[in-house]
């Protein structure tokens, strides 16, 4: 990837520049982080990554750098010096004017046929969480109000949404 301080990503043999997100965009992340944090960092249950920070999809050469991303504790083998190796188990991305066509289309597939095993398209704009999960079956659900977090079928927590896209301090 170029070295010229922008955020790139390789999908499907294309090359795309992100631009640094806004100001909602950034607030949004940080407080989904945050509670994310509170519920999945925990030695017995996993880690959380959060942009800029590269993840990699050896085999076929694609890399992007996800808003947040979690890593199990099952799979932390996949994290290594430079980024993540292989499909995290959550992947989550902050739509913003230049990403939501992509981020609701390409990396829709990129994700689904690297083997992530689900994927958050958090909408500040609709305040709105779109999460796909896929395995056997691809299975979609829209969140507005209680986003409920799961390890595979297990609810492990639930983020209030409401504070997520506060738009006052």
């Amino acid at each position: 990837m170029p070295d010229d301080g922008n955020r790139y990503e390789a999908i499907e043999g294309d090359l795309y520049m992100t631009p640094a997100p806004g100001t909602r965009h950034a607030r949004v992340s940080k407080r989904l982080q945050y509670a994310l944090d509170r519920i999945l960092e925990r030695p017995d249950l996993g880690e959380i990554f959060v942009a800029p920070y590269g993840v990699e999809f050896p085999a076929t050469g694609e890399g992007v750098q996800p808003d947040i991303v979690f890593v199990s504790h099952e799979r932390r083998e996949i994290i290594a010096a430079a980024g993540i190796v292989g499909a995290p188990d959550l992947v989550v991305e902050i739509l913003s004017p230049s990403t939501a066509s992509r981020d609701r289309t390409i990396k829709l597939r990129l994700y689904e046929r690297q083997g992530v095993r689900e994927y958050w398209i958090v909408d500040p704009d609709e305040s709105t969480v779109d999460v796909w999960r896929f395995g056997r079956e691809r299975v979609h659900e829209r969140f507005t109000g209680t986003l409920p977090v799961r390890l595979g079928a297990e609810d492990v927590g639930a983020i209030d949404l409401e504070a997520v896209f506060a738009t006052d301090l």
